[in-house]
C-alpha cells in the first residue's frame, strides 16, 4: 500500500482534515491530538465546513474536545442534502486547488465527508477514510450513501469493527486498502470521561441520579414526518409521567417541532443541545436512555452508565449493528477485545465495559422486513 506522497523529500506529510457536524468534531479530536504530537511528520489543515451552524453544537464541542481553532471554515450552513453536498464540493475544491495537500482525511459519513472525498478524488489527492465499512443495508438513509461513495473511492479506508471489513471485501474493496485501528469516538470518550463526571449537569437541570431518562431526536426519519413525530412524542410522553425524559433539542428537531407541529412542544423536560461533557455527564447517571443516534449506545456503553436495560434505538436500521448471524453479546465481548487491541490507550486504563447496548435497536412505528427484531416489552407496554 503506497505512503501518502510527500511534495518534497524532506517536507511533513501535508494532511487536509475535514470535519462538518458533530459526530465528526468527536472522531477528529483524536486524531488531531496526534498529528499534533508528530508535527514534524504531518503538517495538518484542519477544515470545518460548517455544516452544523449552531454554535452549541460546534463551537462548544470544539472547545469541549480541545480541538484546534479551525484552519478555514467554509460557512455552509443548513440546506438540503444537494446544497449543503454541492456548497462544500465547490468550496473545498478551490481551497485543494491552493493547499495541494498530499492526503485528504475524512471521517464518519455526514454530507461534508462525501463532497469532500468527490472534490479530493477529482484533483487526483487520495483519501483517508476513518470509520468506513460500516453499514446498515437501508439505502433510504442518507448517510448510507454517504458512506457506500466515500468507501468506493478511498485510498486508506480506516475501520472500527471487523464486520466492517467483511462489507468492504463484499463490495469490491481491495483487501490491502482496509486497516482496522478501533474506534477513534471511544478514545475521545475516555480521554474526557473524568472531566465530565464531575460536572454538576444532573444537579443543575434539577434531576435525581438514576431517575430519569436521556432522549435524543434529529433523524430525519423520525422528525420529518408530522403523523411519525406527533405519535413518537405521544409515547414519550406517557414514558415522562413515570420517569422524567430530559430532551436536548437539535436544532433540527426544534425546526420541526414549529413548521409540522405548530409550535406546540411534547410535555418532555426539553433544553437547548447540550456540549459534549455535559452530555456525556447526563449520559453517566441516566436510568434509560432512548435515541436515533447512531453514537449514543457506544458512548452509553462506555461512560460507565448503569442502566437496567441497554440504550433503546428507534430507528429500523443501524449502522453500527453486526449482523444477526451473531449473538449480540459474543459480538460485544469481541468488539472489547478488538478495540483493546486496536487502540493506542492501554486496557488498564479503560474502565466501565461495552455492554451489548451497542447492538440494540428499538423499533417505533416504522419497521423493516429486513431488519426487525421486534419491540421491547417495555415500549410494547407504552404503546
Amino acid at each position: 500500500m503506497p505512503s501518502p506522497t510527500r511534495s518534497t523529500a524532506n517536507q511533513a506529510i501535508r494532511v487536509l482534515a475535514v470535519a462538518g457536524a458533530r459526530p465528526n468534531f468527536m472522531k477528529i479530536a483524536p486524531l488531531m491530538n496526534e498529528f499534533v504530537k508528530r508535527s514534524s511528520h504531518f503538517e495538518c489543515i484542519l477544515v470545518h465546513t460548517g455544516q452544523h451552524y449552531d454554535k452549541a453544537m460546534s463551537d462548544s464541542f470544539f472547545r469541549d474536545l480541545g480541538i484546534p481553532e479551525p484552519d478555514v471554515n467554509l460557512g455552509v450552513g443548513s440546506g438540503s442534502h444537494a446544497e449543503q453536498t454541492a456548497q462544500v464540493l465547490m468550496k473545498i475544491e478551490r481551497l485543494l486547488i491552493e493547499r495541494k495537500p498530499d492526503v485528504v482525511l475524512v471521517v464518519g459519513d455526514v454530507n461534508s465527508t462525501l463532497a469532500a472525498t468527490l472534490a479530493a478524488v477529482k484533483l487526483h489527492i487520495p483519501v483517508a477514510h476513518v470509520e468506513a465499512g460500516l453499514r446498515s443495508g437501508d439505502r433510504e438513509m442518507p448517510e448510507e450513501i454517504n458512506r457506500i461513495l466515500t468507501d468506493s473511492v478511498s485510498h486508506w479506508l480506516f475501520t472500527t469493527e471487523a464486520t466492517a471489513e467483511v462489507n468492504l471485501l463484499r463490495e469490491g474493496i481491495p483487501a490491502e486498502k482496509i486497516h482496522f485501528v478501533g474506534n477513534v469516538m471511544i478514545d475521545t470518550l475516555l480521554a474526557h470521561r473524568e472531566r465530565a463526571l464531575k460536572l454538576d449537569t444532573v444537579e443543575r437541570l434539577g434531576l435525581s441520579p438514576q431517575a430519569y431518562a436521556v432522549l435524543t431526536l434529529h433523524r430525519p426519519s423520525n422528525v420529518d414526518s408530522p403523523e411519525h413525530l406527533r405519535r413518537l412524542f405521544e409515547v414519550l410522553e406517557r414514558l415522562n409521567t413515570e420517569l422524567p425524559v430530559v430532551f436536548p433539542v437539535h436544532p433540527r428537531t426544534a425546526k420541526a417541532i414549529e413548521q409540522t407541529l405548530g409550535g406546540k412542544k411534547p410535555k418532555l423536560k426539553m433544553t437547548s443541545p447540550l456540549g459534549y461533557l455535559d452530555f456525556l455527564r447526563l449520559l453517566a447517571d441516566a436510568q434509560m436512555v432512548l435515541t436515533d443516534s447512531g453514537g449514543n449506545p457506544g458512548r452509553n456503553d462506555c461512560v460507565g452508565c448503569r442502566l437496567p436495560y441497554p440504550a433503546r434505538q428507534y430507528r429500523a436500521t443501524s449502522h453500527r449493528n453486526r449482523g444477526d448471524e451473531y449473538d449480540r453479546r459474543d459480538r460485544s465481548r469481541r468488539d472489547r477485545k478488538s478495540h483493546r487491541k486496536a487502540s493506542s490507550i492501554p486496557p488498564k486504563k479503560r474502565a466501565g465495559d461495552l455492554r451489548s447496548g451497542t447492538e440494540t435497536r428499538l423499533l417505533a412505528s416504522r419497521t423493516s422486513s429486513k431488519e426487525t427484531w421486534g419491540i421491547s416489552r417495555w415500549w410494547k407496554r407504552l404503546i
